[in-house]
């Protein structure tokens, strides 16, 4: 019985390799922007923290005014660091997106050639089917002449 050999079995085992890095890929973007994102809830329960201790200072009996300007000064600058972390969550969205992008098109490409290579399995299957109903209608044809 003939073996099947598929001619382009090393395309499809490069394609399989790519989309086994790109799918690395898309885990560490997808790692990079949770930690991203966690950054920013870090950043926003400091700045409720501050608003929190800034509330209460102003609402003690004695106002320390040095400890007012200081949590005011700590939510101002608390504001543009979520400001900025929230700018680099975006870019980390962004870079996901992209990874996600490109592992599905890598992942089409793969599935692409194992429909080719089914093709040819099948045709593969076909040729040996036909080969055998010929070999089945040779010995037929033989045993009925011989007699």
């Amino acid at each position: 019985m003939a073996k099947f050999i598929y001619r382009m079995q090393n395309i499809l085992n490069l394609k399989q390799m790519l989309e086994t890095q790109e799918k690395a890929e898309f885990a560490l973007a997808a790692a990079k922007e949770a930690d991203e994102r966690k950054k920013l809830a870090d950043l926003f329960a400091r700045k409720g923290d501050y608003d929190k201790r800034l509330s209460e200072s102003l609402d003690s009996d004695r106002i320390d005014l040095k400890e007012v300007n200081f949590y005011r000064n700590a939510q101002r600058t608390i504001k543009s660091m979520i400001r900025d972390q929230m700018f680099e969550v975006k870019k980390a969205q962004q870079a996901l997106e992209l990874e996600r992008q490109k592992l599905d098109e890598v992942m089409k490409d793969r599935k692409t050639h194992e429909k080719l290579k089914e093709k040819a399995f099948d045709e593969f299957r076909l040729e040996l089917i036909a080969e055998d109903n010929k070999a089945n209608d040779e010995l037929t044809s033989y045993r009925y002449t011989s007699r």
